[in-house]
C-alpha cells in the first residue's frame, strides 16, 4: 500500500479527467494522481471528429443536451464558459482553435493528437502524476480518506479527495466499462438508466443498404405513439448496416430509449428545404415546362439528389424509372411527395455501445452539487464528464461538457483541501 496519501485521485484519464487534473494542479493541489486502465490514454479524443477532435461549438446551450435538469447544465456552462473561456484555456496550453462554417471548433493542425499531447503536457507541467494501466475497481471511505483498490486487489492508494471521470459505456475498447457507475452505486448514488447515444441506426432493408457510402442532407423526425418528439437536420449517410451521419446519430438516443409499445418511428425528409406546398409547386412548374422529361432525371438534375438514391426511392414509391413527369398521375404525385418528405425509415434498432460516441443516462444530477460537482451523499467525492446523466448532440457539445465539468471538479476539489 502507498502510505503517503494523495491529495486528489482522479479515476479516468480522458477529456474530463485530464482537465480536472490540470485545474487541480493549477489551484495548488500538491499530490494529484490520475489513473487510467489503458497504457495509452486519450483514445476517444484521438478518434473524435474524424481524428481531428471537434473541441467545442460556436454556440453551446443547455437545450443542446439531454438527461438531467437543464438549469444544472446551464449553471455548469456559466461556471466554465464555452466560447472565450474554453478557447483561452486551449490557447494557454498551446492549442490554437479555428472556427469552421458549421460552427465547430477544431485545432488549426486538424489533428486530435495536438489536443491530447497538450493536455498531457500541461498536466505534467502542473505536477500531476499519471499512472496508466491501472484499473481501479473499488473505492471506499476510510476515515478522512478514500481507499482505492486496483483490479489485482494487491495495490491500495489513499487519497483525500476522489474525482470520478470514468466515462460511460461507449466505445468499450477504449476502457469504458461502467466502473464509475459501480463505484457510484456502492456509495449510494442512483444511476439513471443508461443506453447508447450518438450511435448509428440499423436497418434490414437491402435497398437502403445497397446505397452504402451515399451522403445527402436530410431532416429526421422522431415520433412516439404518432406524436413528433424532435427533429434533426444535418448530413445523412447510408451504410452497409443502416444509417449514420450527424442527423442519424443525433436521433439515435431517442430511438434507443423508446419502448416497443410506444411505437417509435423515424421519418426522413430527403429535401429538407422543401415542404408539401413548395414541392407541389415545383412539380407543377416542371410539368408545364418540360412534360417529357423523366421524373428520375428531374430529381437528379433539379434538386439534385444522387442518381442511385433516386432509383431506389422511385422503386419504393412504385413509380417507373421511365415515367415522364407529364404522365404522372395525381396519386403518384402524392406518393412521390410523401416518399421525398415523409419517408418512414425501416429502422430495426441502434448499433449500440460499440460505435456510440456517448452514453445517455448515468449518475443522477440531483445527487450532485452543481457549484462544485461534489456528491451530496459523500463528502470529498466529485464527478465530471460522461459518467453523469447528461449527453449532448453531435458537434463538440460532449467535449464541452467534459472541459467544463472537469474544470469545476478540479478547482473545487483543490479548494476543499485548504
Amino acid at each position: 500500500m502507498n502510505d503517503q496519501p494523495s491529495d486528489i485521485a482522479i479515476i479516468g484519464a480522458g477529456a474530463a479527467g485530464l482537465t480536472a487534473a490540470i485545474w487541480a494542479g493549477r489551484m495548488g493541489a500538491k499530490q494529484v494522481v490520475l489513473f487510467d486502465t489503458k497504457e495509452k490514454i486519450g483514445a476517444k479524443i484521438l478518434m473524435s471528429g474524424g481524428t481531428r477532435c471537434n473541441v467545442t461549438n460556436r454556440e453551446v446551450k443547455s437545450t443542446d443536451f439531454h438527461g438531467g435538469p437543464s438549469h444544472f447544465i446551464k449553471h455548469v456552462f456559466e461556471a466554465f464558459k464555452p466560447g472565450d473561456e474554453t478557447i483561452q484555456f486551449f490557447k494557454e496550453i498551446g492549442v490554437e482553435l479555428t472556427l469552421e462554417p458549421t460552427g465547430k471548433y477544431f485545432p488549426v493542425t486538424n489533428s486530435a493528437q495536438t489536443v491530447l499531447d497538450a493536455l498531457i503536457q500541461e498536466a505534467k507541467q502542473v505536477g500531476v502524476a499519471l499512472r496508466t494501466g491501472v484499473r481501479i475497481k473499488e473505492v471506499k471511505q476510510a476515515g478522512d480518506f478514500f481507499r482505492l483498490k486496483d483490479s489485482n486487489g494487491v495495490s491500495e492508494i489513499l487519497a483525500r479527495k476522489v474525482i470520478l471521470t470514468t466515462g460511460g459505456l461507449s466505445h468499450p475498447t477504449t476502457g469504458s466499462d461502467g466502473a464509475g457507475y459501480r463505484i457510484s452505486k456502492n456509495f449510494g448514488h442512483t444511476i439513471v438508466n443508461t443506453y447508447p447515444a450518438l450511435t448509428p441506426l440499423l436497418t434490414s432493408d437491402r435497398d437502403w443498404k445497397s446505397l452504402s457510402g451515399i451522403t445527402l442532407e436530410a431532416n429526421l423526425s422522431f415520433f412516439k405513439d404518432g406524436k413528433k418528439e424532435c427533429e434533426y437536420r444535418d448530413s445523412f449517410l447510408f451504410t452497409h448496416f443502416g444509417f449514420s451521419g450527424p442527423a442519424a446519430l443525433d436521433v439515435s438516443r431517442h430511438f434507443a430509449s423508446a419502448k416497443e409499445e410506444e411505437h417509435p418511428q423515424i421519418t426522413a425528409s430527403f429535401l429538407p428545404k422543401h415542404n408539401d406546398e413548395s414541392i407541389k409547386r415545383a412539380f407543377e412548374s416542371m410539368q408545364k415546362r418540360n412534360p417529357n422529361k423523366l421524373i428520375k432525371n428531374i430529381l437528379a438534375d433539379e434538386f439534385p439528389l444522387p442518381e442511385r438514391f433516386v432509383e431506389i426511392l422511385l422503386r419504393k414509391a412504385s413509380i417507373r424509372l421511365d415515367e415522364p413527369i407529364g404522365s404522372c398521375s395525381g396519386e403518384n404525385w402524392k406518393q412521390l411527395a410523401r416518399s421525398l418528405l415523409h419517408y418512414p425509415l425501416e429502422v430495426t434498432g441502434v448499433f449500440g455501445y460499440a460505435k456510440a460516441e456517448v452514453t445517455a443516462g448515468g449518475v443522477n444530477l440531483k445527487e450532485i452539487n452543481v457549484s462544485t460537482m461534489e456528491s451530496k451523499l459523500v463528502h470529498g467525492l466529485y464527478f465530471a464528464g460522461e459518467a453523469m446523466d447528461v449527453d449532448g448532440r453531435i458537434g463538440g457539445f460532449n467535449f464541452q461538457w467534459a472541459w467544463s465539468t472537469g474544470a469545476i471538479a478540479g478547482r473545487s476539489a483543490a479548494r476543499s483541501l485548504a
